[in-house]
């Protein structure tokens, strides 16, 4: 566990590391045009299923908690019913997550065609289109819901001190459903303490080997 004042300091150093974030942005920019470039028929094919399917938009545009605690809106490929945000009240208590994240196995807001897109991790890649606006980065910590943040403590506020991302340390765990959301934290502030080129290309490959095996939520 990594204790509040250090999670401050690898912050700052993390700010200072110029090179590291020039690296970084670039890498983003570049490798988001490739994905862009080589999956948009991915891309059409999935928009095609999504409309298809269920009534709604094929990609929808939510709020989230970027860095230092900046809203954007993220794009998601669409996974869920029209009605997913009314019908969440009446789910609150099958929430399997502690803390202030809801997730539970067969979501029945989820649709036929999202099952599949969340298994290969597909509804997450419109978030490319964030990366290049600068919104967030491809690894670091999930950006969050603004009524999840407004419950965290001053420990789980300072997973915002870094650039959120579309994948991180807990994408890659493959026990990822039993990690309790403290952990989830301790691992997003681990990454602000050991991120680096070598750090982000580790994870970039453990998510495309998630991804593969259709171990996506």
């Amino acid at each position: 566990m990594l204790p509040d004042e250090e999670a401050q300091d690898a912050a700052q150093r993390l700010y200072r590391r110029y090179g590291y974030r020039f690296a970084k942005r670039s890498f983003d920019i570049v490798f988001s045009l490739l994905v862009f470039l080589l999956f948009w028929w991915l891309f059409l094919i999935t928009a095609i299923a999504i409309r298809l399917d269920s009534p709604g938009p094929a990609v929808f545009k939510q709020v989230r908690v970027g860095k230092d605690g900046k809203l954007f809106r993220m794009w998601k490929f669409r996974s869920m019913y029209m009605d997913a945000e009314e019908r969440l009240e009446e789910l609150q208590e099958l929430n399997e997550k502690d803390g202030p994240v809801f997730k539970i196995k067969n979501d029945p807001r989820v649709t036929r065609v999202g099952k599949w897109i969340r298994k290969l991790s597909i509804d997450e890649f419109p978030q490319f289109v964030n990366v290049l606006r600068g919104d967030i980065s491809i690894v670091g910590p999930r950006p969050a819901l603004p009524r999840e943040v407004e419950q965290y403590t001053e420990r789980q506020r300072q997973r915002l001190l870094c650039p959120q991302g579309i994948t991180c340390y807990w994408q890659t765990r493959r026990n990822r459903d039993d990690i309790s959301f403290d952990e989830w934290v301790d691992l997003d502030l681990l990454y602000i303490e050991q991120c680096s080129v070598k750090t982000d290309l580790k994870l970039i490959i453990q998510t495309v080997g998630v991804a593969l095996t259709a171990q996506g939520n």
